[in-house]
């Protein structure tokens, strides 16, 4: 029996017109990049690293000792390991856009709550606060890149937004203490001020396209609940060894960066020349983090460019507990160089991975983010508390967590793009 179509097939869409949808999401994919890098500097990188190079004025005002602000650097970790894994996870059932623009109002509200701390309970406390909320940032831009970009170019997109991420870090480092404190009267309106521009950030995520093409969405996937995917992604194997490698990474990195500014301080440099090095770090992480990330898609193995990368941050970290003069700066590039342009293959990497694919992209970034946060809550205080015995052995101690990113990596594979089943 043959039905009749009474009027026009409402489902046809003309040559004419997915030509010209094309053309236009081509054009769209490159303001949602563009959006996810500037997220990564205004709200996750400069409310992040203004804090290293603020601590000297803000122990002298609060009266904290070094391990305190170990402490307090570590929090931030401690708070968002939970906060990451669900951010990803709701990224994944609710959507991108929206987990966005609510996590850069409550990350803008919670970093300048921080200004508010008058010792070292209430500064614990709302960096506590502040670490809670911004972990779900990073997983869900990333998965903005997995569904704007794919194939070889979705190396490339993560590596711009890792730029971003490299950019803020920098311009964080660079100057808050030497340019924005003294401009904008202290340390509390420097982060008052940065957390009314995270808020700034929630608007635009609020009226972006959600997709390139929402007829080619998985409503079986989207349908999924957080907990089943959050059950389907823990049974992956894989990703037990990726947080082996964040623990390694994360751990010496974290707790590098917190201490740095205060060690050069403390042996002599100006605040400038100490604040100028961390910069150096983010600047030249920045540089390099694309045509890394550009190498990696044209090379047949991410893995063995990014054992490289890390061998290189481990022995920078490593030369640092010995280094003096011109030797700082050379070990400050050598563990610098590939940091954001690492978490951008590594990244790329997972999304790879069988089993995750853009659909449980967030949830399984967010949950090995939740390795890297462990780092960064436990070694931040404990290579502090070394720096009494010797003010290089911190480096030391770094450095050697630094090479659990090595064992993790002897256990994971190269990711292939397949097709996801649940």
């Amino acid at each position: 029996m043959q039905l009749d179509c009474i009027g026009p097939n409402p489902y046809y869409v003309s040559p004419m017109s997915q030509y010209t949808l094309k053309i236009n999401n081509h054009a769209y994919r490159w303001y949602v990049l563009a959006l996810g890098a500037l997220t990564h500097t205004l709200v996750s990188g400069m409310p992040l690293m203004c804090m290293p190079v603020l601590f000297k004025e803000i122990s002298q005002d609060l009266g904290l000792s070094l391990v305190q602000i170990g402490t307090v650097w570590g929090f931030g970790s401690m708070s968002g390991i939970v906060t990451g894994l669900i951010g990803g996870s709701l990224g994944d059932r609710f959507g991108t856009n929206r987990v966005l623009s609510m996590a850069c109002l409550l990350a803008g509200l919670s970093g300048a709550f921080r200004g508010l701390s008058n010792d070292f309970i209430t500064l614990a406390a709302t960096a506590f606060l502040f670490g809670f909320l911004l972990p779900a940032i990073p997983p869900n831009v990333h998965k903005v890149c997995g569904i704007w970009f794919s194939g070889k170019r979705l190396g490339l997109a993560n590596g711009v937004v890792s730029a971003g991420m490299a950019l803020g870090f920098m311009l964080g480092s660079m100057i808050s203490a030497t340019l924005l404190s003294p401009l904008l009267g202290g340390w509390r309106n420097v982060l008052f001020f940065l957390g009314i521009i995270s808020i700034s950030m929630s608007i635009p995520w609020l009226i972006i396209k959600q997709g390139p093409d929402k007829t080619q969405s998985s409503p079986s996937i989207q349908s999924i609940s957080v907990r089943k995917t959050f059950s389907h992604v823990i049974r992956l194997r894989s990703i037990f060894y990726f947080g082996l490698v964040m623990v390694g990474i994360g751990g010496c990195i974290q707790g590098m960066l917190g201490y740095l500014p205060l060690y050069l301080r403390d042996i002599g440099w100006s605040a400038a020349q100490a604040d100028g090095a961390l910069a150096t770090f983010h600047g030249v992480s920045m540089i390099f983090t694309i045509p890394m990330a550009l190498l990696s898609d044209r090379l047949g193995s991410r893995k063995n460019l990014l054992i490289i990368t890390t061998i290189m941050t481990i022995l920078g970290v490593g030369l640092l507990s010995v280094a003096h003069g011109l030797l700082v700066w050379i070990a400050v590039l050598i563990s610098g160089i590939s940091r954001d342009g690492f978490m951008a293959i590594f990244m790329t990497m997972i999304m790879e991975t069988e089993g995750v694919g853009q659909h449980f992209a967030g949830t399984a970034m967010g949950m090995i983010m939740v390795y890297y946060r462990l780092a960064g809550l436990t070694t931040p205080p404990v290579g502090n508390s070394l720096a009494v015995l010797n003010a290089g052995l911190p480096f030391v101690f770094w450095a050697a967590v630094g090479c659990c990113a090595l064992l993790g990596f002897y256990f994971v594979k190269d990711g292939e793009k397949r097709k996801i089943s649940v």
